[in-house]
């Protein structure tokens, strides 16, 4: 067939895939490295409106109180991971951060909450042995954005709204990336963006689950493109299940979005069904646990049948005033009114939802992959946070390397020479890939989308066991399978919403796999991977992380030893113990 002549080209020395705060920081940072350098940032959805950083509630990670430290940070992260994350990646970040909050703060001019004595007020949040978490009330997310949006608009860069990426083409020779296949979804042209340097930042997003916090555009597309283009992905069954998921009912997407973890941190409490506090017998930090802790006990408790009317649990935080609540968490009691709860005053039905992969695409400290001209950078990247997420590493996380990746892209811009070449074969496959629901019998893809996430949220959820992966599997290859048959009863290509649909679905089917067979590989429980066929840690100086692979069309999972470059299990950078709060 060819590359179809619709298919129109453009060309960039820089190509940025997302805006949330790893893209647009490492748009800034390439812009200040390089002002010659050309840079289109392309976003799936709107400008500002889209990306997960704008969703971050609770608040930003770094150890700026003189009492806390980065060794601190250091170890809270590593402890909390359950000893899998990169040690170099980590200490990056912890270090970063300082730098990062400094610049966010005085260079692009976010307003942060202060104590009265003018110093940065940092709370409490799970796994952390200091109070650190920098933030902007509990809407931390839409400070940093609108800041950063205010400075990327005002500098000289193409913004491509309402694209996404299709595919990323390999070079003719093999020698790297040579650009990206997107669709501009406004008209639905096909559009081949020639780049010296690419960087994936779509942020994941595990929607694949029945109760889940990202926004539904949010379907792990970086990550599927990923594993097409034959990069090594590690830690993919790392799912992160936030515990507080607001539980308002079937009948509204509210349900699953979160209420952040600083009501938690500030004191409040998680209750049964019968209005019993229950995390106690659960672990001696309460609701002060790391997530997957207090996610997985809040399962216990809802299959024990100690549930609210819809089937959850309560969280409670009147007995700490309800004029503090109200002003202490805005837009959380706000989020609550919504749903119809009165968050200061009487309590709140909530479920553990699936929030954050900590896996993702392998990579190094600069944010370069296996692939020249290939970079990676927030929750598209894999190896930082290991087995679990501490809350506020995330948005320090996006910040951090996607100003590193930044610099790394505009530095290698100046030393490259012409363009990569693409490769046909690479463009015509992914070509063909998207044009695939067109011309076939239409289906609604809401039942098959409804299934998969049940299918996940039972068999590689909170609790998984051997027979259970199985099971998803079989589930998932059936529905990959469905998918080929499946068509659009529009066949126009403007503005085609469920042609959007079916192409999020194939790429959440396809990361679902990963996850699943990872999960399948991994013969131990840690931080959120929990087998209950395996319910032991095991020998953590023997500790190894999950790494797949695509080779040949079928999907590969090796176990690949960690390396303990800057601390070993049983040793420590701190005098005292690491991830346990503070008392009082």
């Amino acid at each position: 067939m060819g590359i179809p002549e619709s298919i129109e080209t453009l060309s960039t020395d820089i190509l940025i895939l997302g805006t949330g705060g790893a893209g647009l920081f490492a748009a800034l940072h390439a812009r200040q490295e390089n002002p010659d350098a050309s840079i289109t940032i392309l976003s799936k959805g709107l400008f500002g409106k889209s990306g997960c950083t704008r969703m971050v509630q609770g608040g930003y990670n770094v150890a700026l109180n003189p009492g806390d430290s980065i060794e601190r940070h250091f170890m809270d992260s590593i402890v909390g991971g359950k000893w899998l994350p990169r040690q170099d990646l980590v200490w990056t970040l912890c270090e970063k951060a300082i730098e990062r909050i400094c610049e966010l703060e005085n260079e692009l001019g976010c307003f942060f909450d202060r104590n009265p004595d003018g110093t940065l007020h940092q709370k409490a949040f799970a796994g952390q042995s200091f109070d650190r978490t920098a933030h902007r009330g509990d809407l931390t997310g839409i400070e940093i954005i609108n800041r950063l949006m205010e400075k990327v608009w005002t500098l000289d860069i193409r913004k491509l709204e309402e694209h996404r990426a299709l595919e990323l083409i390999h070079a003719k020779d093999r020698s790297g990336i040579a650009g990206v296949l997107c669709l501009d979804i406004r008209t639905g042209q096909y559009r081949l963006i020639r780049a010296h340097a690419v960087l994936l930042a779509t942020g994941a997003g595990p929607t694949m689950y029945k109760y889940h916090t990202p926004s539904g555009d949010k379907t792990c597309d970086g990550l599927a493109m990923g594993i097409r283009y034959g990069l090594q992905l590690r830690d993919l069954e790392m799912i992160q299940f936030h515990p507080t998921g607001v539980l308002a009912g079937s009948h509204t997407r509210m349900t699953g979005t979160i209420l952040e973890e600083g009501l938690r941190g500030a004191g409040g409490y998680l209750l049964n069904g019968d209005g019993e506090r229950f995390m106690q017998n659960y672990h001696e930090s309460r609701e002060r646990a790391t997530r997957d802790i207090v996610s997985r006990s809040m399962y216990h408790e809802i299959q024990s049948g100690r549930v609210t009317p819809q089937g959850g649990l309560f969280i409670e935080m009147v007995h700490l005033g309800p004029d503090n609540v109200r002003q202490k968490f805005p837009g959380m009691v706000k989020r609550c009114s919504d749903c119809g709860f009165d968050l200061a005053a009487g309590r709140v039905e909530v479920v553990p939802t699936a929030h954050y992969m900590m896996g993702g695409i392998e990579m190094q400290v600069d944010g370069s992959t296996s692939s020249p001209g290939l970079y990676v950078a927030g929750e598209d990247a894999g190896g930082i946070h290991g087995a679990n997420r501490l809350g506020g590493n995330g948005v320090a996380n996006a910040t951090v390397f996607g100003g590193i990746v930044g610099h790394t892209m505009a530095r290698d811009v100046i030393k490259s020479a012409s363009l990569r070449e693409p490769d046909p074969e690479s463009i015509e496959r992914a070509y063909l890939r998207a044009e695939q629901p067109f011309g076939k019998s239409a289906e609604c893809l809401s039942e098959l989308r409804e299934q998969l996430q049940d299918r996940m949220w039972e068999s590689v959820g909170i609790i998984r066991t051997e027979s259970s992966i199985r099971e998803g599997v079989e589930e998932l290859d059936a529905y990959t399978c469905h998918m080929l048959e499946i068509g659009l009863p529009d066949q126009d290509r403007t503005f085609n919403l469920g042609w959007q649909d079916c192409l999020n679905l194939y790429n959440l089917i396809e990361v679902s796999q990963a996850v699943a067979l990872a999960a399948l590989a991994r013969e131990d429980s840690r931080g959120a991977h929990f087998r209950a066929d395996f319910p032991d840690t095991g020998d953590l100086d023997s500790s190894t992380y999950t790494r797949v692979c695509q080779q040949d069309g079928d999907l590969t999972v090796d176990m690949v030893p960690v390396e303990f470059s800057i601390v070993r299990p049983g040793e420590s950078l701190i005098d005292d113990e690491a991830g346990i709060p503070p008392k009082g």
